[in-house]
């Protein structure tokens, strides 16, 4: 081997380059010059490159898509800014709303409008076209203490300006800027859907280290109550108001989602005309401009707290408030002449024009069957014979058709005592292996069940308070305490009820039944159905039914407008068939509370079975029973609906009901109720002799759905005389050997968690052999399920005016 060697590396070229090889890579002085300026060349590129990438995006399918999307967003917001401003919108509503009592709202309102009005030295009307903002206003006052006056204002205001005054803090009180009164119309106002809000500050010092002092404490204690953004303005001087309403005209004004489904109007006149053909009735005139939708003529109308309407016509008036920069107040003066000229008028078209159906007509004679055939009449003699050989004993009161699904291989105890256990229930063995009570009564209650209807009437706690027009105060007491002591008992044993003695429980409770499983039974929703379900509607398909009706308010704004008013345009409708009393009550709210006129969805106006999502008020705390009269405020809505609560259960077709409406969790509150379409928020009241009504709970709504199964679940209880093991022999749970009997399919169960049957009755006096699926406890106490299903309470009015 050789010695290693040190690494020797090739020279660089360079350094012994020959004159050719450097005059091949020698670059000119002005090529030097072009290259030095690299700034330029990368400008040049990155604008080729922007341009290079558009052309792309041009040939490019998702390209053209993006395009066309962002031409659609760009004309759409177009198209409602030139909406939101200008001639043919109509005027905008601000609300002042004090958020306490000590607050001036008159001064406050009549800053504004003077301010608006420019060079017009008096203000007669709330609403004011304004040339130097090239804007129309109309300022309300919500009545401090009024509710109902808050939320009607709520539901039309495109801004809620909540004012407080300074001095409120200055004065070191510990209400501080926001009472108990604006307290819970804030929770009201939340809950019915805020739109657009801001906050001005009234009696601030003129000091200005002061004033922004306070403006931040005022913000600090109304951060929590008030939106996210909600914005803070002062508004004491001229130039404070003039700020506040330039940035309001650049402002994009939110609304609630359920307001811009419907067209409605606000009125600023009312009027009333006499209906010739019926003298009971006259024709409400409501003037005022038209929001969200073109209103067509031939849609139906609801009028808060009246009802639902036909239109005779619609009169498409001049605008009384024009918004002209060129004309002067003088010339505005001169034109009062032309503010109630009629332009054009719309009359309904017979074919198109909405029928105004509330309730279905049920025929009498629909199950009526014609005379048989001979054929006919051959076949069932011979049946009724072999039917009488075959000696089946049934129920007394049991039809044929339900007799077939008795077995006939019963016991002897059984069959012994069928004949004495009178009508009822039947035993019924489903396909899922659980065992059901029905009932099977045909009977007239009014001549054999009247004593057991009457004391049902007594006992059932799901039954409503009676009328109490000639009740003393002693007796309205003595029914508010029993209420009251319902409730507490109902939180500390929940569905438990006694059996009574003096009635045998199987006429006490023949309308319930009892199931395996509460979760997994099936129970068929047209089955024995009340009568009221003879005058509602349903639908096949409800999502599409509502698709189908928001398209056509769609195309009611972009077809004729011959049949329709457009949106900013000043009408007058004439709302027919109006009772003269209901017309009355409005003229007398019409002086604290706009009456608005709302137009309805394709079938809004006929009745169904309503549910909504409901929970409790905090700050209510008398006891909400099922089916009481409540007032529920439905969007544009109000009807008076009787409830019946009930459990959402996310994993099981049946619903459990409840009592009372407990607080602290949500329960589904079911109506018999006119249509509507969600999404939409409830607000419901409780009515209160003399005083105004009280808030008692807040929702939304949630589905239109007959056949949703509400059942009321009670529970028998009985107690352990005398264990042996899996044995056990109880009593308490009934009175007499017959009802044991009549009960017997039924499972039984402990609160120990034990589950069990009953195998005979033992002695004279209701006592009974169980036989559980483990060691039964001494001080363990027996149970039986039984449910039936319930229904809402019919309203007895549905309106509240």
């Amino acid at each position: 081997m050789g010695m290693a060697r040190a690494q020797v590396n090739k020279a660089h070229k360079s350094r012994f380059a020959s004159k050719a090889s450097l005059h091949v890579h020698r670059t000119s002085n002005a090529d030097k010059g072009r290259i030095s300026k690299a700034q330029k060349n990368v400008t040049k590129s990155a604008r080729a490159a922007r341009i290079q990438r558009n052309k792309q995006l041009s040939y490019n399918v998702s390209g053209i898509l993006e395009i066309l999307v962002r031409d659609e967003k760009r004309a759409a917001l177009l198209k409602e800014k030139r909406a939101s401003s200008g001639s043919s919108c109509p005027p905008r509503v601000i609300v002042l709303f004090g958020l306490s009592d000590s607050v001036d709202l008159n001064s406050l309102a009549r800053d504004l409008l003077t301010l608006s009005a420019a060079d017009c030295s008096e203000v007669v009307m709330n609403t004011v076209a304004s040339p130097a903002f090239r804007l129309r206003t109309t300022v309300l006052q919500a009545h401090h203490g009024d509710l109902l006056s808050c939320m009607e204002m709520a539901k039309v205001a495109d801004l809620i300006a909540f004012v407080v005054s300074a001095s409120s803090l200055c004065s070191e009180s510990e209400k501080g800027p926001i009472d108990s009164f604006g307290s819970e119309c804030l929770s009201v106002l939340r809950a019915m859907g805020l739109p657009s809000t801001s906050l001005l500050i009234r009696d601030v010092p003129n000091d200005m280290k002061r004033r922004q002092e306070l403006k931040k404490v005022c913000s600090s204690f109304t951060a929590s109550e008030l939106p996210e953004d909600c914005k803070v303005y002062l508004a004491d001087t001229k130039e404070e108001l003039r700020k506040f309403m330039w940035l309001f005209k650049e402002q994009h004004l939110s609304a609630p989602h359920w307001r811009i489904q419907r067209p409605y109007l606000m009125s600023h006149e009312m009027d009333v005309k006499p209906d010739v053909d019926d003298s009971g009735k006259c024709s409400l005139i409501l003037s005022g401009y038209v929001r969200a939708h073109n209103f067509s003529v031939n849609q139906l109308v609801h009028v808060s707290g009246a009802g639902d309407f036909q239109l005779s016509k619609i009169e498409v008036l001049k605008d009384p408030f024009p918004l002209n920069e060129k004309r002067k107040c003088d010339s505005m003066e001169s034109d009062d002449s032309h503010a109630g000229q009629v332009i054009r008028t719309l009359f309904p078209d017979p074919m198109k024009a909405e029928p105004l159906l509330a309730e279905n007509v049920p025929d009498p004679l629909a199950g009526e069957q014609t005379w048989p055939t001979e054929a006919e009449m051959a076949e069932a003699d011979a049946t009724s014979k072999e039917r009488k050989l075959k000696k089946k004993v049934v129920p007394s009161g049991t039809s044929d058709y339900q007799a077939a699904w008795i077995i006939g291989d019963t016991d002897d105890d059984e069959s012994e005592s069928s004949d004495d256990e009178g009508d009822g229930m039947v035993l019924d063995k489903h396909k899922n292996g659980f065992l059901e009570l029905e009932e099977y009564d045909h009977s007239d209650p009014d001549e054999e069940h009247s004593d057991i209807k009457d004391f049902e009437d007594e006992t059932e706690t799901d039954m409503v308070m009676a009328d109490d027009e000639n009740w003393t105060s002693d007796q309205i007491k003595a029914e508010i305490l029993k209420v009251k002591e319902e409730h507490a008992e109902d939180e500390e044993f929940p569905d438990e009820v006694d059996t009574p003695i003096d009635v045998p429980a199987r006429k006490r409770f023949a309308k319930y039944r009892g199931l395996k499983s509460f979760r997994t039974s099936s129970w068929d929703p047209k089955e024995s159905l009340p009568q009221e379900y003879a005058r509602i509607f349903a639908f096949d398909n409800f999502r599409r039914t509502q698709k189908s009706a928001l398209s056509k308010v769609l195309d009611t704004d972009q077809g004729n407008l011959d049949q329709s008013a457009s949106i900013g345009s000043y009408v007058r409708l004439h709302i027919k068939q109006v009772q003269k009393d209901v017309v009355s009550q409005l003229c007398n709210q019409s002086a604290r509370l706009p009456v608005v006129a709302s137009g309805l969805l394709q079938h809004e106006s006929k009745m169904s079975v309503l549910h909504f999502s409901i929970r409790k008020y905090d700050s209510y705390e008398a006891p909400i029973k099922s089916k009481e009269s409540l007032i529920f405020h439905v969007g544009f809505r109000q009807f008076v609906a009787r409830p019946v609560f009930s459990s959402d259960n996310m994993n099981s077709d049946q619903h459990k009901m409840e009592r009372f409406l407990h607080p602290g969790r949500f329960s589904v509150a079911s109506v018999y109720a006119p249509i509507s379409f969600p999404p939409l928020p409830l607000i419901v009241l409780k009515s209160r002799e003399g005083i105004e009504p009280a808030i008692a709970a807040f929702g939304s709504l949630r589905s239109v759905d007959p056949d949703r199964i509400i059942l009321k679940k009670i529970i028998l209880s009985g107690y352990p005389q005398r264990v042996s093991k899996l044995k056990a022999s109880v009593r308490f749970m009934f009175h007499n050997p017959d009802d044991v009997r009549w009960f017997k399919p039924v499972e039984l169960w402990t609160k120990r968690g034990r589950r069990g049957r009953i195998k005979e009755p033992v002695g004279t006096h209701g006592a009974m052999k169980c036989l559980f699926n483990g060691v039964v406890q001494q001080h363990d106490t027996v149970c039986m399920s039984l449910y039936k299903r319930v229904y809402p309470k019919w309203p007895e009015k549905l309106c509240p005016v």
